[in-house]
């Protein structure tokens, strides 16, 4: 438990500090090197069109990382000390987390890079999360790739010279040929990589559980869930403004249904 709660607080940090570098090389590495000729027209100058992209999609994944926090779910406080009470609890899609201490409604999992619960309140905001987070990292190593091919003159047109970059890099900064800024870039590539296809997988899969309805807590304990057109499903986690949601970071607009779903 002790661990836990220990990756509860480590998880978090690792994201900002990620969040915080990745802007740190938008800002001062990236958009500097796509600037053009001043005399050429700035209204839709590449560096203006990428960092108005990568704003958006940061600011949609940092915005609804401070929504899944705020919209932590409800602690129904019915099951707390169930083990010891044996009391059973009032639904099979609650569950006490022993790492927040609570009774959650529609419990998901537990997420320690937000560490928090992940319910029924907060699991748009959640999947929304997952959803930017992948496209800023991918964006992100696309525009890196676009640098380190500036940079080095190295081409990327054959499939495999990303997957030899490491390596190739590794050596020629030990010789001298590649700066330590330029190996650090080439590091965050890899973990941009890493991190984008991760989130995209775990968004991929929230969206199929909730297209059948489900929850990863159902799912595990093999708890059998009423059969329901997955346009409801939909509509239930993401509400009727799902287009708004989408483009704009806000509250969870669902049907009045997702509350009284375990009724």
């Amino acid at each position: 438990m002790l661990a836990l709660r220990l990756l509860n607080v480590v998880a978090p940090a690792y994201f900002l500090c990620i969040s915080l570098v990745t802007f740190v090389l938008q800002l001062f590495l990236f958009l500097p090197s796509m600037r053009q000729d001043p005399a050429a027209a700035r209204l839709f100058s590449p560096a203006l069109l990428h960092g108005a992209l990568f704003l958006f999609l940061s600011a949609n994944a940092l915005g609804n990382y401070v929504l899944v926090i705020q919209n932590s779910p409800d602690d129904l406080g019915a099951c707390q000390g169930a083990s010891t009470r044996k009391v059973p609890c009032p639904s099979p899609s609650t569950h006490f987390c022993r790492v927040c201490a609570r009774v959650t409604l529609r419990h998901d999992h537990h997420c320690f890079f937000t560490g928090n619960c992940i319910g029924s309140r907060n699991m748009r905001n959640f999947v929304l999360f997952c959803l930017y987070t992948s496209l800023a990292c991918l964006y992100s190593m696309v525009a890196g790739v676009a640098y380190i091919s500036a940079v080095l003159s190295i081409s990327f047109a054959h499939p495999l010279a990303f997957l030899t970059l490491l390596p190739t890099s590794i050596s020629q900064f030990f010789s001298g040929a590649v700066l330590g800024s330029e190996m650090f870039v080439i590091l965050m590539l890899y973990l941009w990589f890493a991190i984008g296809l991760a989130c995209a997988g775990f968004c991929c899969h929230q969206l199929l559980l909730i297209l059948r309805g489900q929850t990863r807590h159902q799912v595990r304990k093999g708890v059998a869930v009423r059969a329901r057109p997955w346009r409801k499903n939909l509509q239930e986690v993401f509400g009727k403004r799902w287009l708004l949601g989408l483009l704009v970071p806000m509250f969870n607009v669902g049907s009045e249904s997702s509350k009284q779903q375990d009724k």
